[in-house]
């Protein structure tokens, strides 16, 4: 394996097309301002690095990255990407990760909108991350003790797991498809409209007219607070164990609450059960 130590790279391509190389504590800045430093290659080792130029790991494979930093002028830095692991570094450009497979970030603080689109396998855990329309259209995604703020999370994903997070992120799981969110906060307006076959396990939801024109919603144990106008023209089985503000006309299934600020039946097709067991 060929090794890079406390080397400054500014060029175009600077190390494109490599196989088996380690990189460490070197920083890929500079006047020449050169793009797509890592194009291109694989079996990648890069530790203690610094990254302030754009598009550095596209097109790569079998790549970890350790204790490096991606400062918000570094754009765009992993597409096209697969079977990447990401450790105790910082994510801070725009569009960090896109159109990758196989990925593990821990220990890692994200802050880039736009992150994550079309992803296939992305475990995450012990991370932090700010973001707009995160993680959007990507598929079989594992978090555990992640830490989110940001808008329009998790739009239209397909099955994958959530547990132990603290989601602050209004419009989250628009059209999410097969999901399963344990022991976890999600604070935000507009939840989950349009799911399909998500359920929330254990959860404390909290926000504005969440849970609505969903199907095949499943709630157990969990928590709502100053949820209003809530479970609207949705299908549901919903065990709710603190009292809710409002439901209005849920379209099918059951939801059991110990009191109910308001139940809003103005709609025909409302034949959704409401158990009030206080």
């Amino acid at each position: 394996m060929k090794k890079y130590e406390n080397q400054v790279f500014d060029q175009e391509r600077a190390l494109y097309g490599s196989d088996r190389i380690e990189v460490t504590g070197c920083r890929f800045d500079g006047p020449a301002d050169g793009e797509s430093a890592l194009k291109e290659s694989r079996n990648i080792l890069v530790k203690d690095c610094f990254f302030n130029l754009r598009y550095p790991f596209w097109h790569d494979d079998h790549l970890t990255i350790r204790s490096s930093q991606m400062t918000e002028l570094c754009r765009a830095a992993l597409w096209y990407s697969e079977d990447i692991t990401i450790e105790d570094s910082a994510l801070h450009g725009i569009k960090a990760l896109r159109e990758c497979a196989d990925v593990k970030i821990s220990g890692s603080d994200i802050v880039s909108p736009e992150f994550g689109w079309s992803v296939r396998g992305l475990e995450m855990k012990d991370s932090s991350a700010q973001s707009e329309y995160f993680m959007m259209r990507s598929e079989r995604l594992s978090f555990d003790n992640v830490k989110l703020k940001g808008k329009y999370s998790f739009q239209y994903i397909t099955d994958s797991v959530f547990t132990n997070c603290d989601f602050d992120t209004k419009d989250a799981f628009w059209h999410a498809k097969n999901v399963l969110v344990k022991d976890s906060v999600i604070k935000g307006e507009y939840l989950a409209w349009y799911c399909e076959n998500v359920t929330f396990e254990n959860c404390t939801i909290i926000g504005t007219q969440p849970l609505c024109y969903c199907r095949g919603l499943t709630m157990k144990d969990c928590r709502m607070i100053a949820a209003d106008l809530s479970f609207e023209r949705s299908e549901v089985e919903a065990e709710i164990l603190t009292p809710v503000d409002s439901i209005k006309n849920p379209r099918k299934g059951y939801i059991r609450v110990p009191a109910v600020g308001e139940i809003i039946r103005d709609d025909p097709l409302s034949a959704g059960e409401i158990i009030v067991t206080g």
